[in-house]
C-alpha cells in the first residue's frame, strides 16, 4: 500500500510592522518640514510667547517663581511644554487629511495590520514634537541654564513621553473624525486649559486649593515638574520626585496609545474615501 505523503501545514506569514510604520513615520516627517511655515510658527509662537509673558507679566506672577528666580526661567519649561503639546496634537490632523485624501483608506486596505497606521503615526508626531522641543533648548544658556550629560538625557526622556503621549491622544481625536474643523474645536475646548493647569504659568502650591487638585490630576503637570526640577535642581520644589513623574508620564503615554490602538481596531469604525 502506497504511503500517503504528509502534507507540510501553511503557515500564514503576516507582513511585518516594522518597514510600514517607518515609511508611515518617514512620511509624517518629510511632510512636516516641508511645510516651512508649520516649523517656523511652532519655533516662533512660543518663544515670543515665552518672552512677552515672563517679561510683561513677571511681576504678576513672581510668586510662582520662587525667591530669587526670574520668572522668564520659571516659564522656560512651561514654553518647552508649549511646543511639544501643540505640534504633538496638530500633527495628528494628518489622520484626517490622509482619510479626506484617500491614503488611509489605501493603508486599511493593504494586507498589513491596524497597528502599523497607529505607530507609524504616533512616532512620526512624536519624533517631530520631541525634536522641536529640544532644538528650543538652545534657548536655555540665555537665561543661566547648563546641562550636564544625565539631566540632558533625563530631559530628553521627558520631552519624548510628553510628546508620545500628547500624540496618541491627537491620534485618537483625529481617527473618528472627518473634518478638520470639528477637530480644532474639540481640540481648542481643552487645549489651551490643559497647558495652562500644567503648571507652566504658576506652581501648583501657588494656586487655590481647588485649581491646585485639577493640576494634580493632570498627567501634563507631571512633565513640567521633571523638566522644571531637572533644569534648576536647587530652586525647584516638586511635588514628587523626578523618578516618580517620568513614571506617571510612562503611564499616561501607555494608557494614550492602548486608547489609540483600540479605536484604530474598531471594526466598525469606517474611514470615507
Amino acid at each position: 500500500m502506497a504511503s500517503i505523503p504528509a502534507v507540510a501545514p501553511r503557515v500564514q506569514i503576516n507582513p511585518g510592522t516594522m518597514i510600514p510604520s517607518f515609511s508611515l513615520w518617514k512620511r509624517e516627517v518629510v511632510r512636516f518640514y516641508r511645510q516651512r511655515a508649520r516649523v517656523i510658527g511652532v519655533i516662533l509662537s512660543p518663544l515670543l510667547f515665552w518672552i512677552v509673558i515672563g517679561s510683561g507679566f513677571g511681576r504678576s506672577f513672581r510668586g510662582g517663581a520662587g525667591a530669587g528666580e526670574h520668572y522668564l526661567a520659571f516659564f522656560f519649561p512651561g514654553a518647552l511644554t508649549m511646543i511639544v503639546l501643540f505640534t504633538s496634537i496638530f500633527t495628528m490632523m494628518s489622520v484626517i487629511e490622509d482619510r479626506n485624501e484617500g491614503f488611509l483608506l489605501s493603508v486599511l486596505v493593504a494586507p498589513v495590520s491596524r497597528s502599523v497606521i497607529v505607530l507609524g503615526k504616533v512616532l512620526g508626531g512624536t519624533t517631530l514634537a520631541a525634536v522641536q522641543g529640544l532644538i528650543f533648548l538652545v534657548f536655555a544658556p540665555l537665561i543661566g541654564v547648563h546641562f550636564t550629560l544625565t539631566s540632558f538625557l533625563l530631559i530628553a526622556l521627558t520631552v519624548f513621553l510628553v510628546a508620545f503621549s500628547l500624540t496618541a491622544l491627537g491620534f485618537a481625536i483625529a481617527w473618528p473624525m472627518d473634518s478638520t474643523q470639528a477637530f480644532h474645536a474639540i481640540i481648542n475646548l481643552f487645549l489651551v486649559p490643559l497647558w495652562m493647569l500644567s503648571g507652566s504659568m504658576f506652581a501648583v502650591k501657588d494656586a487655590s486649593k481647588w485649581l491646585g487638585y485639577l493640576m494634580l490630576i493632570n498627567p501634563l503637570t507631571y512633565g513640567t515638574e521633571a523638566i522644571r526640577g531637572l533644569m534648576y535642581p536647587e530652586m525647584a520644589e516638586p511635588n514628587f520626585p523626578v523618578g516618580m513623574d517620568l513614571a506617571i508620564l510612562g503611564g499616561f503615554a501607555l494608557v494614550m496609545f492602548a486608547i489609540a490602538f483600540a479605536l484604530a481596531n474598531r471594526r466598525t469604525t469606517r474611514p470615507s474615501a
